[in-house]
């Protein structure tokens, strides 16, 4: 079946398409002004392509399209997709490490300030990213000296309340004690007020509100808080010494510097707001396309300004080359700001010279990723090799399932899917699976309920196809089961009553002597000792191991702190966990004496007298 589109079928309209492989799984993800020249573009004679596009298009199987009105949804929808697929043969930006922000969480009703990574919740207000977390800290303790807002957890915050008094911020005049009612609502609104306007870098409004406090104090001779608000003035005033310099007051803009060569890039990106580096951010690009170097500045561009930029929406973004159809980009960034957005290289005075530290950054930032991966990379891409050579498998298996069982004396009965994806852990791939029709000990039962399971529905989605990646839309190109043959015949019985033994090969490691069992041999194949392909094995049997232990603990634990307290007439949810932190702790509850519980006044006497007969014996 030909990959080439019918002609006429494609219109000559702006839109994004995708290139699926057998499997059904997008492997590429475009944008086009006109989708009938694009896709035109790819059927061409094989030698006048770039060789990553011809393995893309030697691994692809069918294309589908999505017509939209403009350029600017098209580049959205692209971007969307990629993020929503990751397809293997788009270039990819990763961050080179954690980065953190400054939070303040504006959902709280008492809005606490917060040095935090990760995923990021909408409502709150952040500001970053930075490249040192002790360099916050230090900012924030200097900064909470003038906006003594809450730092502490909402759990700390809920027992001082619950005590009446305040902890030692309080104390040390870094927290105005909202716990227990030191501050109004609205002045502590315009605490946090002021400081996110410092935050954003109006400064200067800061500093001539708090001399006016300070100067208004002095004249009504109240001269404790005017030395208050002296104070606090110094320590804004060392807050603002500690922020970079980079132009004038009134500029916002963003400089990214690259490095790159022909797989690889480093990307370092600086935020500047009213004239102050207001955050950092360090990503290396794979290039797993051909990009050419405008190609790559516009991919970057995609991937920082989709990514919920805290900082805000610069006027400027210069660059080291301007990005293929440049007024595309400003166009959509203008949409995002509201106002005009400007793509610019900068040519001379503090703009280039720091742009030319975003460069230097880039470079040493990418070095070092050289140095930590060069044998990493190299590493994998043997250990595939050798899998494929090995295992004697049609392709490199660049998607590989491991399935583990654990339970104690068939208890708590669970099975683990974890799966590597070029030779790295997905994490958002692993499945847990819960035992249902197993009694007893019998690992062979489990884990042909597991696979059944696992691959009913892949064989259901794949019937069924939807518009969204579904946890178990793609098979594996390698099927690893931890134990010996025995395992081994579960799952090629189970592949072949799905009609699946042909699409998917497995094989069994033995944990007693790293023994490898294909199908169809009775003794194991031979995988070197000290290869990369047996130590990949070893890797995921062994995190599927450490997946299926964990699963198994949550629900043992579950399970005995479960069995005291609960089903308690009377003793709700809520009611059981004040039990419990009004103690200290469930075997504290146990240890009481029916007095003690009677003592509680918000717990009926029934309900006293029934906690106490449950757990008379069990302390």
């Amino acid at each position: 079946m030909s990959l080439r589109p019918e002609s006429g079928s494609v219109p000559d309209q702006p839109g994004s398409y995708q290139f699926k492989d057998q499997a059904g799984r997008i492997i590429y993800v475009g944008k086009a002004k006109s989708l009938r020249s694009r896709l035109n573009s790819y059927f061409q004679d094989a030698r006048n392509l770039h060789p990553r596009t011809v393995q893309m298009l030697s691994t692809a199987t069918s294309i589908e399209w999505v017509e939209v009105a403009t350029e600017v949804d098209a580049l959205m929808l692209e971007y969307s997709l990629i993020q929503r697929h990751q397809p293997r043969f788009n270039v990819r930006l990763r961050d080179d490490k954690s980065y953190p922000f400054l939070a303040v969480t504006l959902r709280d009703e008492w809005p606490r300030a917060m040095v935090m990574r990760g995923k990021r919740k909408r409502g709150n207000r952040y500001f970053g990213p930075f490249g040192h977390a002790y360099a916050i800290r230090e900012t924030l303790d200097l900064l909470l000296r003038t906006f003594p807002i809450r730092t502490c957890s909402d759990n700390k915050m809920s027992e001082h309340q619950r005590l009446g008094r305040p902890c030692l911020l309080f104390h040390i005049e870094q927290c105005a004690g909202p716990c227990v009612g030191e501050i109004s609502p609205q002045a502590y609104e315009e605490l946090v007020n002021d400081l996110i306007r410092f935050l954003e870098g109006d400064t200067d409004e800061v500093l001539r509100d708090l001399n006016n406090r300070m100067q208004s104090a002095s004249n009504s001779r109240e001269f404790e808080l005017a030395a208050r608000y002296r104070d606090r003035l110094t320590s804004v005033k060392k807050a603002i010494e500690k922020q970079q310099i980079a132009g004038t007051r009134n500029e916002d803009f963003d400089v990214i510097g690259v490095h790159d060569d022909e797989l690889e890039a480093s990307v370092q990106v600086f935020f500047v707001r009213k004239g102050r580096v207001m955050g950092q951010r360090g990503s290396i690009v794979d290039k797993v396309e051909d990009v050419t170097q405008p190609d790559l500045i516009a991919r970057i561009v995609e991937d920082i300004y989709h990514d919920d930029n805290p900082i805000g929406m610069p006027k400027n973004v210069f660059v080291p080359t301007l990005p293929q159809r440049k007024s595309l980009y400003e166009e959509w960034l203008t949409q995002q700001r509201g106002s005009r957005v400007e793509i610019r290289i900068p040519q001379r005075g503090h703009k280039r010279a720091l742009h030319e530290t975003a460069t230097k950054n880039a470079r040493e930032s990418f070095t070092r990723h050289r140095l930590k991966r060069g044998t990493d990379h190299n590493s994998r891409a043997k250990a595939l090799e050798e899998l494929q050579r090995y295992l004697e498998l049609p392709n490199a298996p660049l998607r590989i399932e491991c399935y583990d069982m654990s339970h104690l004396q068939g208890t708590d009965y669970v099975g683990s899917m974890v799966v590597l994806e070029d030779a790295l852990p997905r994490k958002s791939e692993y499945r847990r699976f819960k035992i249902r029709d197993v009694e007893g000990n019998d690992d062979f039962a489990a884990m042909e309920e597991v696979l059944s399971r696992r691959f009913q529905n892949y064989l259901d989605e794949r019937e069924s196809p939807s518009t969204e990646a579904t946890k178990f839309a793609y098979p594996p190109q390698l099927l690893v089961v931890d134990g010996g043959k025995g395992q081994l015949g579960v799952a090629v019985r189970v592949l072949e009553s799905m009609g699946l033994r042909e699409e998917i090969p497995v094989v069994a490691l033995a944990k007693q002597f790293e023994e490898v069992f294909i199908p169809g041999r009775g003794a194991a194949i031979e995988v070197p000792r000290g290869s990369e392909a047996l130590y990949l094995l070893q890797r995921i049997r062994d995190e599927s191991h450490r997946f299926a232990i964990a699963y198994h603990r949550q629900l043992r634990n579950k399970r005995m702190t479960r069995s005291v307290l609960d089903g308690i007439a009377g003793l709700g949810e809520a009611r059981r966990k004040r039990l419990i932190r009004e103690f200290g702790g469930v075997r504290k509850v146990q240890r009481a004496t029916l007095e003690d519980l009677l003592a509680l006044s918000w717990l009926p006497d029934g309900v006293a007298v029934a906690v106490h007969e449950r757990t008379q014996g069990r302390a």
